[in-house]
């Protein structure tokens, strides 16, 4: 019984942490403007974490290869898509990120009434990096999460600490040029709802009600072997799977969306990321926005896809620098933390013995600047005015790329984001 006890014990220890506070966006055309859909998040990590931006380019595979996740090794597939992801650097997927072909995904750890398995398998983050790097469209990436779920199921620590354990279920939001896609999932089970126009928001609360446009075979037959529905009444995903003390209105990001009067662009978007007074941009004791992204992707497919990323934490005081794929994209170690290989404490059980400096060149550089404009005053007004300044004219030139009907000039957009990141990290020295 002493097993049972411990088990039940660690569940409750591990079921308890409150699934941090990120929140993801997507707005569609009328909403979003110029025929562009809008896509964005907020990446709620443990405050001290830095997570990195990386390129990896298309790839071809060995038959019977295998791909080592964060905790476990899986069947790689014969080709994996050009990606660029932003991630917490002691793990192998992503928080949010987008591949060759248009397709966005971000995650939510979220909490639900079953305990996420502290089993080693699948992290959420894991099955963002997974979509992108398989699946062409958004339906696609959605169809390669959920089979992944079904083989390996998800669990294992969601943050780098050996004192405990936190994991979660997760939900994405799964996006390209045509419509996205919001997967709720509760261990291998899960439930989708398509969506193809105005806002949508998901955060670290389930969401999905009684609208369902794709779900697990067994989905309804499993909550009714759970006494959590009856069978009886009408299947609401959210009543079923919440917690009992959950409150499961918790949007407040797609009200300081949907309340825009104006189209949402980019710009848009950004502002709604840097809200800290909504609760979208978090800072508190325990969580920061460690990163963020925004990607403008246009309906009309002779345009660029166009990927914003800070690479940094805290968007009210980051610069978000543009990234266009191309076949020859420059990489860009300065915003890549440093590489351990197989003596990264991640990697070695029992793992997160101790925690490496994962800082890279950007986030050092960085910090200076937080420090700054964490004191105000005028340098700290200063700053954040020629911060402001640095953006608009990555804004500005990436506008004028989607409004010109000349393909752009493949050399400079291969060195763009490359470029944004020297410029950035010269001007805080």
């Amino acid at each position: 019984s002493h097993g049972v006890l411990n088990t039940i014990w660690s569940q409750w220890l591990c079921g308890s942490t409150l699934a941090p506070p990120s929140y993801c966006f997507v707005a569609f055309p009328p909403r979003a403007k110029d025929g562009l859909v809008v896509f964005g998040k907020n990446s709620a990590r443990p405050r001290d974490e830095v997570q990195e931006v990386v390129y990896f380019s298309a790839a071809d595979h060995e038959p019977e290869s295998k791909v080592e996740c964060t905790y476990i090794s899986i069947d790689q597939v014969p080709r994996t898509h050009a990606i660029v992801i932003s991630r917490p650097a002691w793990l192998w997927g992503a928080e949010m990120g987008a591949n060759e072909h248009g397709v966005c995904i971000a995650n939510e750890a979220v909490s639900t009434r079953e305990p996420a398995a502290e089993t080693e398998a699948l992290l959420g983050m894991d099955l963002v990096r997974l979509g992108l790097e398989r699946g062409e469209t958004a339906k696609e990436a959605l169809d390669v999460i959920v089979s992944l779920l079904e083989e390996h199921g998800q669990g294992g620590n969601y943050y780098e600490d050996a004192s405990s354990c936190h994991s979660f279920q997760s939900s994405y939001l799964i996006v390209d040029r045509h419509e996205a896609w919001v997967l709720e999932t509760i261990g291998k089970y899960w439930a989708a709802e398509k969506v193809t126009e105005g806002v949508k928001c998901i955060c670290n609360r389930l969401s999905l009600t009684t609208k369902m446009d794709a779900e697990h075979p067994e989905l309804r037959n499993y909550a009714q072997s759970q006494g959590w529905w009856t069978g009886e009444d009408e299947f609401n995903f959210s009543e079923v799977f919440s917690p009992a003390d959950d409150h499961p209105d918790c949007c407040a990001g797609k009200d300081s969306l949907e309340k825009q009067e104006e189209s949402i662009t980019v710009q848009t978007m950004i502002d709604v990321l840097r809200d800290k007074a909504s609760g979208v941009c978090i800072d508190s004791e325990s969580f920061l926005t460690t990163a963020s992204t925004v990607s403008v992707l246009p309906q009309n497919r002779s345009s660029p896809c166009i990927h914003y990323f800070t690479g940094t934490p805290d968007p009210s005081r980051s610069i978000f620098k543009p990234f266009i794929f191309v076949d020859d994209v420059k990489l860009v170690p300065k915003a890549q933390s440093p590489c351990f290989g197989d003596d990264d404490p991640a990697k070695k059980e029992p793992r997160f013995q101790e925690k490496p400096d994962r800082r890279h060149e950007l986030y050092k550089a960085h910090e200076w600047a937080r420090a700054v404009l964490e004191r105000g005053q005028e340098q700290g007004h200063k700053l954040r005015k020629t911060m402001l300044e640095l953006e608009k004219q990555g804004l500005e030139a990436m506008e004028e790329i989607l409004a010109s009907s000349d393909s752009p000039d493949l050399a400079e957009v291969g060195d763009l984001f490359y470029d944004c990141v020297d410029t950035e990290i010269k001007f805080f020295k």
